[in-house]
């Protein structure tokens, strides 16, 4: 016993004090391999970051070469200059224990000075207005002080570091394998001396007896428990085991033990197909699956069920056994019908709408061409009767003539603005790519050419791509834009931003801004209205149809228009759209 008792402890010991060892050593090559993966990290992002920020500047330069002279541009050419030096400083303090890595680090500082001496001097030429020699400037500064191979060397030196750094750690883990191993072997004769020594063998298989006891009485109190209806039958189909669902839906009585499935259910189950399948399933171990049979059931209503059964064999004989699984689906039936139902009405209003359309296309078409005439007519008999009445034209008549003459081309302005409305909610969307950027700047030229001796300040974002219908998206900025120019002509300075955010929701929300007239906004629920205007067409001139054909093409691509403004402070007008193709969902 006393060296048995030995070898327990023994094994006990290299157990526990062996697998606390290599853990403690394998933990702390981890972190060190660790600690060394993210300073290699940090080197070679420096270096990146100096090689970015190069690159960046002397692109910034030639973008100034080019024209393009916003402040944005200016401070980029001039970031290499401000951050490259502290940078280089950072990358000599983080490898001064490797002086292969100094050397080339060296190396690099010594081209990016250089480098960045030439760009500043060609940024100082371009302010002179020497183009050509800041020119110059950048193209000597990328032939004489070239900084690849230097990059290159860096960040190779730190992977030939790394690599060899992995090799070590993978070496240690290895021998820490080894010591695993040695003690899985411990473990393995810790269990054989566990086994022979063992004299409660009997008491465990009793334990672990009462366990599988245990383990059945719970499964029996789950297949009680479960709600949907299951059975067990025997090759004869004599319910074997019933679980209380089963039970209740077909007014079972517990009292009984064997039951045929013929008669459960007051003949629910007497359906000669259904138990001419279920044998097939008995004798042909053929599965069952979803028949559906509608039954009456124990609180007699009619239930719409989906019957599961498969052949399975028992333990203590070689006889099998019929498990059979009920689904009420009658509600899930019902609800299909009213699907059907529902869908049914709805190709009649399909219908409808076909129908209606139509109507709205004659009547489109009346609109545009039977109207039009009586116009015409009014148009030309006020200009006849301006040349009948020749020199007896007074200025009371002329006004009138006039004002018949006028009357009769806003009309036929109303009717055409009126098509374009009607159009825009019928015609399909063609979905595709747009770019924002050049659908406002060739709007701003637009809005910008019908007007003459204005200074107008044009304030544009950088705008994103979106999905839609380019066409009917260029409508409304030229609308937007169109106002804006319209309602700061009494500004002496007209100043119109274009910007864009991301909503809560994900979507783009783009916005037009001016300091124009504004409005009142207690009547903004008019604005997007057909022929609504807040102000005097004396004022500013207009149909006021243009903003509902804003609100209906947004609604179309699934956005939404608001506007904010006060009187004579200018006015803010906002849309959204879908940030992805989902706008295609809402068309």
């Amino acid at each position: 016993m006393r060296w048995r008792t030995a070898g327990l402890l023994l094994a006990m010991l290299v157990i526990v004090a062996l697998p606390y060892v290599v853990t403690l050593n394998s933990s702390r090559d981890t972190q060190q391999a660790a600690t060394w993966v993210i300073h290699s990290n940090e080197v070679k992002s420096v270096t990146y970051r100096i090689a970015y920020l190069m690159r960046d500047s002397e692109s910034a330069g030639y973008r100034l070469l080019t024209g393009d002279g916003n402040e944005l541009t200016r401070k980029r050419a001039l970031l290499a200059s401000q951050q490259v030096p502290g940078l280089v400083r950072q990358l000599h303090e983080m490898t001064l224990d490797n002086p292969d890595q100094q050397t080339a680090i060296g190396a690099l500082e010594s081209g990016a000075n250089g480098r960045i001496t030439l760009m500043n001097q060609a940024l100082a030429r371009l302010q002179q207005g020497d183009s050509a020699g800041a020119r110059q400037s950048l193209r000597d500064a990328g032939d004489l002080f070239p900084i690849n191979s230097e990059i290159t060397d860096i960040v190779h030196n730190e992977d030939v570091l790394l690599q060899g750094r992995q090799a070590d750690a993978g070496k240690q883990a290895i021998n820490g394998r080894m010591v695993l191993s040695i003690t899985a072997l411990a473990q393995l004769l810790l269990l054989a001396i566990i086994v022979v020594a063992s004299e409660r063998q009997i008491s465990r298989r009793l334990v672990a007896e009462s366990r599988e006891g245990r383990a059945v009485q719970r499964s029996q109190l789950i297949f009680q428990a479960v709600r949907e209806p299951i059975a067990l039958f025997d090759k004869d189909l004599n319910s074997l085991l019933v679980n209380t669902a089963f039970r209740e839906l077909y007014g079972m009585d517990p009292s009984r033990n064997a039951q045929s499935l013929a008669v459960i259910g007051d003949g629910a189950w007497n359906d000669n197909v259904l138990l001419q399948r279920l044998h097939d399933v008995l004798l042909r171990d053929r599965e069952l699956w979803d028949h559906d049979v509608i039954q009456r059931t124990a609180d007699g209503v009619d239930r719409h069920v989906v019957v599961n059964a498969r052949r399975l064999q028992q333990q203590d004989t070689d006889a099998p056994a019929l498990l059979l699984t009920v689904s009420d689906v009658t509600t899930r039936a019902l609800a299909e019908q009213k699907v059907n139902e529902l869908n049914r009405q709805l190709e009649g209003k399909v219908a409808q709408i076909s129908d209606v359309n139509r109507e709205l296309e004659a009547f489109s078409y009346s609109v545009s061409h039977d109207l039009r005439a009586p116009l015409r007519h009014i148009s030309g008999f006020a200009r006849k009767l301006e040349q009948h009445l020749g020199d007896r034209v007074d200025d009371k008549v002329a006004h009138y003539i006039e004002v018949i003459a006028g009357s009769a081309q806003r009309m036929a302005q109303l009717i055409d603005d009126l098509l374009v409305f009607s159009r825009l909610g019928r015609g399909a969307l063609r979905l595709q790519a747009i770019d924002m950027q050049s659908v406002v700047d060739e709007a701003c030229s637009l809005a910008e050419s019908g007007v003459q001796d204005r200074r107008i300040v044009w304030k544009v974002a950088p705008l994103p791509m979106v999905i839609g219908d380019e066409n009917m998206l260029r409508t409304v900025w030229q609308n937007l834009l169109g106002n804006a120019v319209k309602y700061t002509s009494h500004c002496e300075v007209a100043q119109i931003e274009v910007s864009v955010q991301q909503g809560r929701r994900g979507d783009y929300e783009f916005t037009v801004a001016d300091n124009g007239a504004g409005f009142d906004m207690q009547y903004a629920d008019k604005l997007f209205g057909v022929f609504q205007r807040l102000h005097r067409a004396s004022e500013f001139p207009g149909n006021g149809i243009g903003l509902a054909n804003v609100r209906r093409i947004v609604a179309r691509h699934g956005g939404r228009v608001w506007a904010e403004a006060e009187p004579g402070q200018g006015a803010r007008f906002h849309f959204s759209l879908p940030a992805t193709d989902a706008a295609g969902a809402h068309t």
